[in-house]
Parts: C-alpha cells; structure tokens; sequence
C-alpha cells in the first residue's frame, strides 16, 4: 500500500484550493530543491529532486508549498495505526509505504476484498488517497501499485501470472535499477523486462555481480523476501560511560552531539530516517534515568542534534555526577535525507552527500563538527 503524492496531498488537505493545480512542495529558496509533486506538475516535465528554479521554469503556474515534515510524520502514524488495527502482518517501508502479509487470508474473507475495505477506510479517516497492487510478493506488488495509481487504485496479480504482467514493462520499473543500471542495460540491449526474462541468470551475475542477479530474479517475478513485522523496537543506539564521573555541561553535550552525528551518519548509510529519540542518563550512584520524544522523521544531524540537546535539558536535571550517557533512535523506517531539506538547497544535500562520502571511505572521525572537537 503506498499513499499517492503524499505530501503533495497532505497539502491539499489544508488547503482544498490546491485541488486540480500543479503543486511543488520543497523549500521555498531560489536554491531549493522539488521534493515532491503533483501529477498536474509532472506533465510539464517536473520531478522530484529537480532544482525549485527549473521547475518553476517548466511549470510557472505551479504552487510552491514549504514541507511540514512534523505534520507529514502525523499523517504517516495515522494511517500506520488505522493498518496496525487490522492487519494480521505488516511492515512500514517508508513514511508513506507499507507492506502486508495476508497469507491465508484468501481461503476465508478475500485478501483483494479485504485489502479494497482497508483502503477505504484509511481514505475515509485521514482523506489521503492510498493505492495497492496485490500479488505472491513484494517486488511485483510494489510494481503493480506503481500501475494502479494510474487506474483504479487497485491491482492484483494472479501467482503465476508474474512474468507476463512484467514482461512489457521498462527494467526501470524494477525495484534496485537505477538510472545508472538502466542506461546500461539499455547500451546492451535490455529494455525490457521481456528481454532480460530471455537472459541467462549467469550473464547478469558476471556482468552486473550480485545486483545483477537481484535484478534478474525480480524481473522474472521472483522475490522471497518476508515481510519483516513492523516495530516501534527498531533501533540503533550509542553509549559512552566517563573514565571520570563528571557534572560539566559542555563535556556532557559535547559527547551527545559526537555520538548523534556517528548515528546519523549510520542512519543515512542504510536509507533509514529515526521517528523517535531516547536519552539515556546514568549517574555515579548508579540511577539510571531514560527520556524519549517522539520527532518528525528526519537523518540530518542538524535536526537531531537540536531535538536531543532539547532532551538532554529536560532529563539532566539534578545535577549530579554523570557515569554514562546514552542516546537511542527508535522507530525507523527507510527514506531518504533529502526530504529533510525542504528549506535547504541543492548545496546543502550535495554537502551531506559529500561529508558521508569521505566517511564512508575513510571512516567517521575523518571529519567532524568543530563542536565536537
């Protein structure tokens, strides 16, 4: 299930005015970049990730909306619960996609009636529009949702009718290809997911390794992996206990902001956004002392330094010997940073993408924040 345009129609449920018009949401500087569209948007050529300049270029009666990303998250956790009352298995993708596990289903109510009423209601609750494709597994139900927003909203594909649903469609519908794969595949050929079902498994894997096999197998309609059960457990976390018990403020926040961005950059490394920020305080005597908010989804360490340090003044408050200090992220789902960035410019994503590039090759500490030092 994958709501359709979500922010773009989280916008229009403030302001029914936007009905029917073309609508960016992004930031609202010159240097901004579209993090989302309307579909009136896309046939002028718009998409997402496009500088805020150019697509105003292509589309001048668009409406530029700023992105509210706590009132995003709201949404999202509305419509993870109404799903969470019902289904028997479900996995939260992403703030506006969910996967759901309804074996056996079909035996006794219907799994394709039972998924049209979850729709309905979900629609009827929140008035965001929600699409599903149906089908044996993920990757052709995430494509066959692809496919029903441009219908009815609903999609099933019979088991073994896999590869002929596929068959005509482009390689780069499949989940994993990017443009860089696409162009390849094209130079060599291989348009269609009709013409690499005709492949050899061998050749994917020797031209393209271990993706080049994911992709093959995708694109016959194979695709084993479960459907991972959703929870709010999910998390990674840092701890760092003092050589010497100490009470200084600046030593104390200092360290949270290090192991913060450490996170993030984790967070960032494996697509993943945090919902949820835990503080952990223990002091000399032992007592232990743990506090949570919960936050918009966000990966950037500007966002989630600024909400921990908000915390920390909230939990450290008597002021005693600090022994431990903790911080956790909880309730993750996958996304990407750029979202975050809906007053930022193209400068600001390229400058994350560039930080984590030098980590990722020469470690964390090869740059950090001056705060930190």
């Amino acid at each position: 299930m994958d709501l359709d345009t979500f922010y773009v129609e989280a916008e229009r449920l403030r302001d029914s005015q936007l009905k029917g018009k073309p609508v960016l949401v992004g930031g609202l500087s010159a240097r901004s970049v579209v993090a989302s569209c309307s579909r009136e948007a896309r046939r002028f050529g718009v998409h997402s990730g496009m500088p805020t300049r150019e697509a105003l270029r292509l589309c001048p009666e668009a409406i530029v909306r700023r992105g509210d990303m706590d009132y995003y998250s709201g949404l999202s956790r509305t419509v993870t619960e109404i799903i969470a009352e019902s289904a028997p298995l479900f996995e939260k993708a992403s703030i506006d996609e969910h996967y759901l596990d309804l074996s056996g289903m079909e035996k006794h109510f219907g799994a394709f009636k039972w998924a049209h009423q979850l729709r309905g209601r979900i629609t009827h609750h929140t008035g965001l529009p929600i699409s599903f494709g149906l089908s044996a597994n993920k990757t052709v139900s995430k494509i066959a949702t692809t496919m029903a927003k441009l219908s009815s909203g609903e999609l099933a594909v019979d088991q073994g009718k896999e590869k002929p649903f596929l068959a005509p469609l482009s390689v780069g519908r499949i989940p994993g290809v990017g443009r860089q794969l696409q162009l390849d595949l094209a130079y060599k050929g291989v348009s269609k997911i009709s013409t690499l079902q005709q492949l050899p498994s061998d050749l994917m894997e020797m031209a393209h390794g271990k993706i080049g096999l994911q992709v093959w197998r995708k694109g016959q309609g194979i695709d084993p992996s479960p459907v991972t059960p959703y929870t709010e457990q999910k998390s990674m976390s840092r701890e760092r206990t003092f050589m010497a018990d100490t009470t200084s403020q600046a030593v104390l926040k200092k360290k949270l902001m290090d192991m913060i961005s450490d996170l993030g950059y984790e967070l960032r490394a494996a697509g993943k956004m945090t919902g949820c920020i835990t503080i952990k305080i223990r002091y000399s005597n032992f007592d232990t002392h743990t506090k949570q908010t919960v936050i918009p989804y966000s990966s950037l360490d500007d966002v989630l330094i600024t909400k921990a340090l908000a915390l920390f003044e909230k939990t450290y408050s008597r002021r005693l010997l600090v022994r431990l200090l903790g911080v956790k992220f909880s309730n993750l789902v996958a996304g990407s940073y750029q979202i975050d960035l809906f007053s930022d410019s193209q400068e600001a994503v390229s400058l994350y993408k560039s930080l984590d590039g030098i980590r990722s090759r020469y470690g964390y500490k090869a740059i950090l924040r001056a705060a930190i030092l």
